[in-house]
């Protein structure tokens, strides 16, 4: 008995590129009208079943959504696959007791729900709450900085001085690593610069317990308002006398 058949071979734009969707359409027999649907990768291997279709390609692409018979991505495919991992009974989970809700486990085929009685009330231990920590400083990083030197075209750049009322404070501590130190404290510290308040004795008995790493390396020091003013008519002269350089040049 001949069957008569019709087949239409289209490319598939749902699967990798130069994959093609075949339909055979019979059009006799009592089966006349059925429509057979295959799948041809590029090299030409036919598959007959979405099945075959996952075991090749389930590693390069999700098909749970990918309508065999239609050729297309139909997302009703995904609502059902959301809705049948919501409904999975998780008192099959033996891995992690934590996911296993309160059922009696009986040979019931009825869950029987268990109703919890706290008999105390629980507490919250506020002390286990962090808020913003900051990363613990060194003791004496500035040190790992001497025998740096700030350099131009033209050579080293001059060196400078510390006031009489700024002294160094720590063990073999010179004054460019306390210049360092004290630059870097007014540049990333958010509190005043007051200096180490421990005295010089116990600081250079034991500097890792009285060294107090968001100071600078210097003694304790107090700055009066008639430094401030000092320190006003420094920088006044300082830039009439680059003025008077940008004149005369």
């Amino acid at each position: 008995m001949n069957i008569s058949i019709e087949k239409k071979r289209m490319d598939c734009s749902a699967l990798p590129k130069g994959w093609q969707r075949e339909e055979v359409i019979r059009k006799s027999g009592l089966s006349a009208g059925k429509v057979d649907v295959y799948y041809y990768s590029p090299t030409g291997k036919k598959f007959r079943s979405k099945a075959e279709l996952v075991r090749y390609l389930g590693d390069s692409m999700d098909l749970s959504c990918f309508d065999f018979q239609q050729g297309q991505i139909n997302t009703m495919l995904l609502c059902k696959a959301k809705k049948a991992r919501a409904q999975f009974d998780y008192r099959g989970v033996r891995s992690d007791a934590s996911l296993v809700p309160p059922i009696r486990q009986t040979a019931s085929i009825f869950k029987q729900p268990v109703t919890v009685y706290k008999t105390q009330e629980s507490k919250v231990k506020t002390d286990l709450k962090h808020g913003n920590q900051e990363k613990p400083k060194q003791l004496f990083w500035e040190k790992r900085l001497e025998g740096l030197t700030a350099c131009d075209a033209n050579g080293v750049i001059g060196t400078t001085s510390l006031p009489r009322y700024i002294k160094p404070l720590g063990p073999y501590t010179s004054d460019a690593t306390t210049i360092q130190s004290l630059a870097t404290a007014l540049h990333v510290s958010s509190q005043p610069i007051t200096g180490q308040t421990g005295s010089k004795q116990t600081i250079l008995e034991n500097p890792g317990v009285f060294l107090n790493p968001e100071q600078p390396l210097i003694a304790a020091v107090t700055i009066t308002k008639e430094d401030v003013k000092r320190q006003e008519e420094r920088v006044k002269r300082a830039r009439l006398r680059l003025k008077e350089a940008l004149v005369t040049a």
